[in-house]
């Protein structure tokens, strides 16, 4: 059993899916769990009971809109990502200062760049930085793939810094942890020491995302994500305007769900077309894909595990994805998912899925054995485990500190 300083820069939740998860296998497994959270403004707080019953105690600082102004005004002057000079928080500091003078802990986990700066006050305390993607290969993806002017400008002026970051990532962490092996590449042709950027996958709770006995509708098509992602923009309106009309040309009755919250006035525009739904937030995603014929993975560009393919698996829905969405998988096309690069054959293969409920009901099955052997949180939490404890390891071997952040 080890004593965990937990720290997030939000609230962990079924949205907050990887840090959520952690919590619940690492409480389950008998850790000891102090989490400290900054809420950024407006952030749901309707998890806290849960994270409350899992943890040892939990300590939440508010995060104002006034603070993360001030923060980014300040740090464009700086040279850290703007990401992490967001959280800058004096009031989290002071907390972290006083849990570490008055508990004893075996490692500290960091959870995001945008939490890099809530570590600051921790001086000699092995630390795990969960950096979950490199975000210089999301800023290099969307220069290249971004859907609108903004994603690109704000890429551009972040990448530079990011790539600076995350250059020296072992020098500031005892270990870092990320979700695929392209994103751990990448961190190390940035300069870091490969023996300290442990591969930790994002998973599904097959429990809470399981099969359920509903009728599905046959022509109904389903598309997850956060909305707000630009990420998830640019995916949906390549959707919608080269994969969609393919589809409607053989199946005029099939329609489009778009589920995932904070969808921005263009997707918000697409609900004008009758066969089309933009639900926005929604508290409880399965009833949406226990309901759906077909879920769409397509990804144009992104980094990481692409969550929505396996929740989907998860549910029994058959999806189709495009090669990026299940890079990090080891699913076989055909069999666990179906794969299509282009936009006839993606669209060619959401039309056989409509047009035979028996490849339906294989290829959901077999998704679904797929993530109960391969996607569990809980052997995701054994790799974390083990990061945690070489952490442990070679803090007790090095004694020259951290590196100090921008």
């Amino acid at each position: 059993m080890m004593k965990i300083l937990f720290i997030c820069p939000y609230i962990p939740s079924q949205i907050r899916v990887r840090s959520y998860n952690f919590l619940r296998v690492l409480a389950a497994r008998g850790h000891e769990i102090t989490l400290a959270l900054l809420a950024p403004p407006g952030e749901p707080a309707d998890t806290l009971p849960v994270l409350k019953q899992w943890c040892k105690s939990v300590h939440v600082i508010p995060h104002t809109r006034s603070q993360t102004l001030r923060n980014g005004l300040l740090g464009l002057a700086g040279d850290l990502p703007l990401q992490a000079a967001y959280s800058r928080s004096p009031g989290f500091n002071q907390l972290i200062r006083e849990l570490t003078a008055r508990e004893s802990f075996d490692v500290v986990h960091l959870e995001h760049l945008r939490g890099a700066p809530l570590v600051d006050a921790i001086s000699n305390l092995p630390i795990v930085f969960d950096s979950v993607d490199s975000i210089t290969l999301l800023f290099e993806k969307t220069l290249a793939g971004g859907p609108n002017l903004k994603s690109r400008l704000m890429a551009k002026l972040e990448l530079g810094r990011t790539r600076r970051f995350e250059g020296r990532l072992t020098q500031l962490y005892d270990y870092t942890a990320v979700c695929s092996e392209l994103d751990r590449r990448r961190l190390i042709e940035l300069g870091n020491d490969p023996n300290r950027i442990g591969y930790v996958p994002s998973c599904v709770d097959t429990a809470y995302f399981q099969p359920v006995a509903v009728e599905r509708d046959p022509l109904l098509l389903i598309f997850t994500g956060k909305m707000s992602y630009h990420a998830n923009v640019a995916a949906i309106m390549d959707v919608i305007h080269h994969i969609m009309p393919l589809v409607w040309a053989q199946q005029p009755e099939a329609r489009l769900q778009i589920v995932g919250k904070d969808p921005p006035p263009v997707v918000q525009a697409l609900a004008a077309d009758p066969r089309i739904e933009v639900t926005g937030f929604v508290s409880d995603l399965r009833p949406y894909l226990a309901k759906a014929a077909v879920s769409i993975g397509y990804v144009r560009y992104g980094v990481g595990l692409t969550t929505k393919v396996i929740q989907a698996m998860a549910m029994g829905t058959p999806v189709v994805a495009t090669p990026h969405a299940v890079s990090t998988l080891n699913t076989e096309h055909g069999r666990d998912v179906l794969v299509a690069a282009g936009n006839e054959e993606f669209a060619q293969q959401i039309i056989n899925l409509l047009n035979s409920p028996e490849l339906r009901a294989k290829i959901g099955a077999a998704g679904r054995r797929y993530v109960e052997q391969h996607q569990t949180w809980e052997s995701a939490v054994s790799q974390l485990e083990r990061l945690y404890h070489q952490a442990i390891e070679r803090h007790q071997n090095v004694s020259d500190g951290k590196a100090e952040l921008v």
